[in-house]
């Protein structure tokens, strides 16, 4: 299969032909769709993931990036239940090894050896993705791979930061960064989910306007003031921030 592979930290990831997959056991082998392009992928390229460098994060390569990924169900392992070939399904990325204390609560990701796709083993810029269990799938029924890949990361972080916000229609909500990809994201999921007023609060006009779009009640220059305007609009202060 063709895959895009970060060989060296610096230069362009590289269009390369490797073996594909044989999933096994609980495995399956997703064919892409839709992959998305997040800015971990880009810090990567430069040699870090987050602010430390790939080397002290214990990530080799080559590798073949991306972790948003969605597609279509290409072939199952012999123990995998649930799923078959030609589900249209998104992939969660964020994957444990399995028996420490965060993966043994539901909290992969936090496991301190990950075996996260597109960061510590093959992830979705290829023709075909592995993923060691099928638990890691979520079928589609009204979004396409396209539209879904994202979810997979910029939708469950804000998805998560949004719920444990605790919101309701009576409460406000200040989002700083929001004309942002996870800014217009934690925007729409915010109303959708909550019904708390949203303020977006950013400090370029083309942001804010974007915002504005993606259903912030209120946009707040971040030049001007915006501790006072928030409190102008709120009168007691936000419930939660979201930075």
């Amino acid at each position: 299969m063709k895959a895009m592979m970060l060989i060296e930290v610096g230069n362009p990831l590289q269009l390369a032909e490797v073996e594909v997959p044989k999933p096994k056991g609980n495995q399956v082998l997703v064919k892409i769709e839709g992959a998305g392009v997040c800015h971990s992928d880009v810090h990567m390229r430069s040699g870090k993931y987050g602010k430390i460098s790939l080397k002290d994060r214990g990530i080799k390569l080559p590798l073949i990036p991306g972790h948003e990924i969605a597609g279509e169900v290409e072939e199952v392992g012999e123990e995998v239940t649930s799923f078959s070939k030609r589900e249209k399904v998104a992939v969660n990325p964020w994957i444990g090894e399995g028996s420490c204390y965060y993966c043994r609560i539901g909290e992969e990701q936090f496991c301190q050896k990950p075996r996260r796709l597109g960061v510590d083993v093959n992830g979705g810029f290829a023709e075909y993705v592995l993923v060691p269990h099928y638990k890691y799938l979520y079928k589609l029924k009204r979004l396409t791979p396209v539209e879904a890949a994202p979810f997979t990361c910029s939708g469950i972080t804000t998805y998560r930061a949004i719920r444990r916000a605790s919101l309701d229609p009576s409460k406000s909500l200040v989002i700083v960064g929001a004309g942002g990809g996870l800014g217009t994201m934690a925007i729409q999921i915010a109303k959708a989910y909550s019904g708390a007023t949203v303020i977006a609060v950013d400090v370029r006009e083309e942001a804010l306007e974007l915002a504005k779009r993606a259903g912030a009640d209120y946009v707040v220059d971040g030049k001007r003031d915006p501790v006072s305007e928030i409190r102008r609009i709120t009168e007691r202060g936000a419930d939660a921030v979201l930075t």
